[in-house]
Formats: structure tokens, C-alpha cells, sequence
């Protein structure tokens, strides 16, 4: 591959090497704890689908719950009027959401046979993914587990912490052979 090749429309190149960045595509506008030099790029925004936006959605408004004390209303007014909330899976992102809020405590009880410590003690990002992965294999079962489980995973290094991802995946691992 020409190294000096930019142009992202070139047909040139192998279609499993990931495209020389441009300008438009060299940041990527999800934050990263984690990752360094060995971390394989992210996609594109434009790339995402529109259940993986909304359960990037739907992780903020946990968050927002979960460190903010906001209710459901709020937190679903506020996400509404975000920029690229438009893209998103709406009704995935509404039943995610207010299906963690709703049961929660009961998906606290189920995650902490595998937890290594109290569920309270959790990071607030690592805990709300883990309570909508925890949803979602309960409740989604058209959907495979390991789906689940590496969207979990995609959002832990995307938000979490540097190691976050491994102990998301062992946690929701243990949990889809429970259920």
C-alpha cells in the first residue's frame, strides 16, 4: 500500500487495511480512557449503528441517573435534543433505558454472584454498562449473547477505564451461563 495515498476513495488499497486518516476522520469524537499505541482505531461515527448509538444513549442517561440523581424524564428530554440522537435506534434506547431503571435492584442481585465486590463499589461507567448488558441478556434473547456482551465490551473501552472491557466481559460472561 502507497503510504502517501490520502485519498479515502482510492480503490487501490487492500479493503482489510483500515483507510490513511484524513482530516475529517483522524479524531474520533468518542472519548477514550483506554487504549495507547497498540489500540486498534476507531470507526468512524458514521459508521456506528443505530443500536450501538443507542446504547451509547442510553449509557449517558445511566450515567446522568446514576451520578446525577436525574429522573427518567429528564434524562430522556435531555438526550432527545443531543446532536446525533437522530441516528439512533429510539425505541431500543427508550426500552433499554427504562428498562435498567426499572429493574434495576433486581439486576444488581444478578450481577453480584459474579462481581469480585459490592456492586456499589463498582465505577459508575463499568456499573451502568454492566446494568444494561445485564438487561439486555435478560431480555433481549433475539439477540446472541456474545453480541451483547462485545457491545458491553466496545463501550467499557470507549468510556471505561484502561482495563475496564476485561472485567465487563468476565462479569457478563459469568452472568449469560446463569441465564
Amino acid at each position: 500500500m502507497n503510504d502517501t495515498n490520502t485519498d479515502p476513495n482510492s480503490d487501490s488499497s487492500d479493503p482489510r487495511e483500515e483507510p490513511t486518516p484524513t482530516p475529517s476522520t483522524a479524531a474520533s469524537p468518542a472519548p477514550r480512557a483506554a487504549g495507547g499505541a497498540g489500540a486498534a482505531p476507531r470507526p468512524a461515527s458514521s459508521a456506528k449503528s443505530p443500536r450501538r448509538r443507542a446504547r451509547e444513549f442510553a449509557l449517558q442517561g445511566l450515567y446522568q441517573w446514576r451520578i446525577g440523581g436525574n429522573d427518567e424524564e429528564a434524562i430522556e428530554a435531555h438526550l432527545c435534543d443531543v446532536s446525533g440522537f437522530d441516528k439512533a435506534d429510539r425505541a431500543f434506547f427508550v426500552g433499554l433505558l427504562r428498562g435498567v431503571l426499572a429493574q434495576r435492584e433486581a439486576l444488581q442481585s444478578q450481577l453480584q454472584p459474579s462481581l469480585d465486590r459490592p456492586f456499589g463499589e463498582l465505577s459508575p461507567i463499568e456499573a451502568c454498562i454492566l446494568l444494561a448488558g445485564a438487561f439486555e441478556l435478560a431480555n433481549y434473547p433475539q439477540t446472541p449473547y456474545r453480541v451483547i456482551i462485545n457491545e458491553a465490551i466496545e463501550l467499557t473501552k470507549g468510556y471505561g477505564g484502561t482495563d475496564g472491557h476485561k472485567y465487563v466481559n468476565c462479569v457478563l460472561d459469568k452472568l449469560a451461563t446463569r441465564l
